[in-house]
């Protein structure tokens, strides 16, 4: 009589099943706990198509190059080099005045509608009821122990241009910012400024992070991040800026 074939080792089954279901899987598609399963045809991965490749921006002009500070003109120095002692309303008019003057009205350099609102500014120390530029805020951004100078002008219930002055080691006073945007809030800390404005997603809120640049002197953009909006979830509009509290 005929022994019986012996049956297969459980080692050398299970090696065998873990070799089919591997060319399984790769003439197939993906696996998962439940079995084998298509995913279909994925599409074609293609390159971003450049639009206008052929069309570039004017370089700036005079006064207009990134990278540098522009110093307020129109002036006296700061023989203490400290902020303290500055009009910040006197600044921002002289900064105003100069800008309008350099771009001729045509809203380059600040908004055509800054000195109207300026001229709302009474000659008392806050500027009056009706003076459209915020109270001043002194915090040290540049990180050499000396405060600059934070405000805004607001242009209308939207737009404000927001400006950060310094005061040079020669006690002449540069704006280090400026930045025209709808302003949902605006935090200091340290080296750093930080811009929240809208977006066209009422459920996101773009922010804007300013560090202060030693080697071009003025405060740059390092980083702009995208933030969900605190009422995103209760559909509460517009996005509301954090509580400083």
């Amino acid at each position: 009589m005929r022994p019986l074939p012996r049956p297969a080792r459980p080692s050398a089954r299970r090696g065998q099943c873990i070799l089919l279901a591997a060319a399984l899987a790769a003439t197939a598609g993906c696996a998962d706990v439940e079995g084998l399963r298509d995913d279909g045809d994925l599409g074609t991965v293609r390159a971003p198509r450049s639009l206008w490749k052929d069309i570039r921006p004017e370089p700036p002009g005079p006064g207009q190059q990134p990278g540098t500070a522009a110093v307020v003109p129109g002036l006296a120095k700061v023989p203490d080099l400290s902020m303290k002692s500055v009009d910040a309303l006197e600044v921002v008019r002289a900064d105003i005045t100069a800008a309008t003057a350099g771009d001729g009205g045509t809203g380059r350099l600040v908004d055509p509608r800054a000195t109207q609102r300026l001229a709302l500014c009474t000659q008392a120390v806050d500027g009056g009821p009706d003076c459209p530029v915020r109270p001043a805020v002194l915090a040290d951004v540049t990180g050499n122990g000396r405060d600059e100078l934070i405000t805004a002008l607001d242009i209308d219930g939207r737009v404000t241009e927001l400006r950060v002055y310094t005061v040079q080691d020669d006690g002449t006073i540069a704006r280090i910012l400026s930045r025209r945007g709808v302003l949902e809030g605006v935090e200091v800390a340290a080296e750093h400024l930080a811009v929240r404005e809208p977006t066209s997603n009422p459920k996101k809120t773009s922010v804007s992070d300013y560090v202060w640049d030693p080697d071009a002197g003025i405060m740059n953009l390092s980083q702009l991040t995208l933030d969900e909006c605190p009422g995103a979830k209760d559909g509460s509009a517009p996005c509301p800026a954090p509580s400083t509290g």
